[in-house]
């Protein structure tokens, strides 16, 4: 099990790029498998649960091309949806992302085929998927009541299509649906509590996939295929978000990363640092696929904010690096209405308040979010992330502010979704001290 051990640094400039957005890439993937020609894809994330998506595609008959090293730059060649049986299960390994959507994409083909996971995924509900998809034709089974993988899917060239009411806001329910609904009759809609984070919406779009939103509902024709389009995926703001915090909540700091996502359903950690008296400018281009560019952000002293309802959906990913700032700011930071994290890699709630309690921060936890106090000093710590990719990050940045060093056990599931932070952690300690 590796470590990565951080002390406090004293000074925070930089200019950075950040690696590409997860989210996004896993859909550029698919839909790039869908359509009906080369794509080529830059920006891509080659990080290991986008490689799961990649690899996934691969041993059912889509051929993907490197182009250049670095596996940023790849080409996909799109096969009209014909997908072939995989000789063997699909290992997704770390990402539910690439689970759900894939189990999408797989109720509409004829063949069955098994999905497994890594022992922190197997534990993850995948029922919320199965329930609307079997609504549609397909049968997808798991284990017990949770349908937790392995998840055996048998698809069916002739779904149904239906009108789903998720009873929560999440993309990769929708996602997943309306991957599905492509290859459904008629008109397949999800209405959500809602509106989720909508990439899969605006890529269809970019790939002239007639799709709308009506409020909470969103809508898709099945018969389509995307055209063949490139597609650039922008810098992720989930990775963004942990030096966002780490400049925002240091007085004199200052960041500027560029090519990053500015989608408007993603950037509710710049709303919630803004709320807290963080100083950050953007600008912003949308003339692709997504809107993205360049964010400028200069430190100061934090205070505390409430964080809850309709905003949760648009920053679920960022809490715990949220829940940092808190400790960071003056008062108490309240976060409610976010019941999701207990269902991530780890019990994301339980995992930042115990992690916090550590660094010597008084948290009170209870079944839908926390309450933190900030403003006192932190104590570096032994940090446990138990698997958990944004856990780690998020108290590697805590680390930087701490007395004494910080030692994350567990860190590299780092790789999943950001590889090169800890590179980027160890320069800045090297010239921050």
């Amino acid at each position: 099990m590796a470590e990565l051990r951080v002390r406090k640094v004293k000074d925070f400039s930089a200019e950075l790029k950040v690696p590409g957005d997860k989210s996004i890439s896993h859909r550029a993937l698919m839909f790039s498998a869908l359509s009906n020609g080369p794509c080529e894809i830059t920006g891509f994330l080659a990080s290991e649960d986008c490689i799961a998506t990649r690899n996934a595609l691969a041993t059912m008959g889509v051929e993907i091309e490197e182009l250049g090293s670095g596996g940023s730059h790849i080409r996909v060649h799109g096969c009209h949806g014909e997908f072939k049986k995989p000789e063997r299960a699909i290992d997704c390994g770390n990402s539910g992302t690439t689970m759900r959507l894939l189990s999408g994409l797989l109720s509409r083909c004829p063949f069955e085929v098994t999905l497994t996971g890594d022992e922190s995924l197997s534990r993850r509900p995948m029922n919320r998927i199965a329930v609307p998809l079997g609504q549609m034709g397909a049968v997808i089974k798991g284990q017990g009541d949770r349908c937790t993988a392995p998840l055996t899917i048998q698809g069916n060239e002739k779904l149904t299509s239906i009108h789903y009411a998720s009873p929560v806001a999440s993309a990769q329910i929708k996602s997943a649906i309306m991957l599905a609904g492509l290859g459904a009759e008629g008109k397949t809609s999800v209405t959500e509590p809602h509106p989720s984070r909508d990439h899969t919406e605006r890529m269809l779009n970019f790939l002239r996939v007639k799709n709308i939103r009506e409020g909470d509902t969103v809508s898709i024709w099945g018969g389509q295929i995307p055209e063949s389009r490139d597609i650039e995926v922008p810098g992720d703001i989930s990775s963004a978000a942990f030096w966002i915090v780490a400049a925002a909540a240091r007085d004199g700091a200052r960041l500027l990363i560029d090519k990053v996502g500015l989608n408007p359903t993603r950037i509710g950690i710049i709303n919630v640092m803004v709320r807290m008296g963080a100083k950050i400018a953007e600008r912003i281009d949308e003339s692709g696929c997504e809107p993205m560019g360049a964010i400028e952000v200069t430190g100061g002293q934090l205070k505390a904010t409430e964080i809850c309802g309709e905003e949760i959906p648009t920053l679920i990913d960022e809490i715990p690096i949220i829940a940092v700032a808190a400790a960071l700011a003056q008062g108490t930071t309240v976060i409610k209405d976010a019941k999701e994290l207990r269902v991530k890699e780890s019990d994301r709630i339980s995992t930042v308040a115990e992690n916090l309690r550590r660094m010597g921060v008084q948290v009170d936890e209870f079944a839908d979010g926390m309450e933190i106090t900030g403003g006192s000093s932190m104590e570096g710590a032994e940090i446990k992330a138990l698997g958990d990719h944004r856990i780690a990050m998020s108290f590697a940045i805590a680390g930087l502010f701490a007395e004494g060093e910080t030692v994350i056990h567990g860190s590299e599931c780092i790789e999943t979704s950001y590889p090169g932070f800890i590179r980027e952690i160890e320069q800045l300690q090297a010239i921050g001290r």
